[in-house]
């Protein structure tokens, strides 16, 4: 082999190597990269809700956000207990909270849904729906116990600073939340639809009558 040869073979493989990482940068680029596409984002923004059902907004008003700021016993894993809520300041509380990105307004004041003018826009812009929406995105559909909002008070495969607040599957404070999840809205109706007052023994819809299985 001559030595133009092995010049000519070295600065094709050199063309070819320059050309696969433009590719490959190219590629990380139109992954959604900030203005170096070698580097992180600059910006994460979380998808929309896709799908044709949505969990129920009455049932988390009246079931699941009393257990969010329902004083509860915990267990640390050196095995000292203490009793808090999940919006605790320092938990879960949407101010001065350190629990990541499931935020809880302790205050929330309940919604009247009997009330025509509470339309669909105006609970959207209330603090229980804040909390509604943020508890949602805890949550697998139809799949509790893969749902960060029971998994980590459960401390079930994963770390959770605040303790295990739920011993198990069947802690009575747990299954609000997981029928919850179980029971979405019929497909096609949106999170206010009365079909889902079916969850509550009882209309209308209230805080001693909801349903856990």
């Amino acid at each position: 082999m001559t030595k133009n040869t092995q010049r000519t073979r070295r600065s094709a493989a050199t063309v070819r190597r320059t050309v696969a990482a433009a590719a490959a940068v190219w590629a990380l680029a139109s992954c959604g990269g900030g203005s170096n596409p070698l580097d992180n984002p600059a910006s994460i923004q979380n998808p929309g809700l896709t799908g044709s059902q949505k969990l129920a907004f009455a049932y988390f008003q009246y079931c699941v956000f009393p257990v969010l700021i329902r004083p509860l016993p915990i267990r640390f894993e050196d095995g000292s207990t203490a009793t808090n809520t999940c919006a605790a300041s320092g938990c879960h509380d949407n101010t001065n909270g350190t629990g990541g990105a499931f935020r809880v307004i302790g205050n929330a004041q309940p919604i009247d849904l009997a009330n025509a003018a509470n339309t669909a826009d105006i609970i959207r812009a209330s603090d229980m729906y804040k909390n509604f929406y943020s508890a949602q995105g805890e949550v697998v559909f139809g799949a509790p116990l893969t749902s960060r909002i029971l998994v980590k008070p459960m401390v079930n495969g994963v770390l959770h600073g605040g303790g295990q607040i739920f011993a198990s599957a069947q802690d009575p404070n747990s299954l609000p939340i997981q029928y919850w999840i179980n029971n979405p809205a019929p497909s096609g109706s949106d999170e206010f639809s009365t079909a889902t007052y079916g969850m509550f023994t009882a209309t209308p819809p209230s805080s001693s009558n909801c349903r856990t299985q």
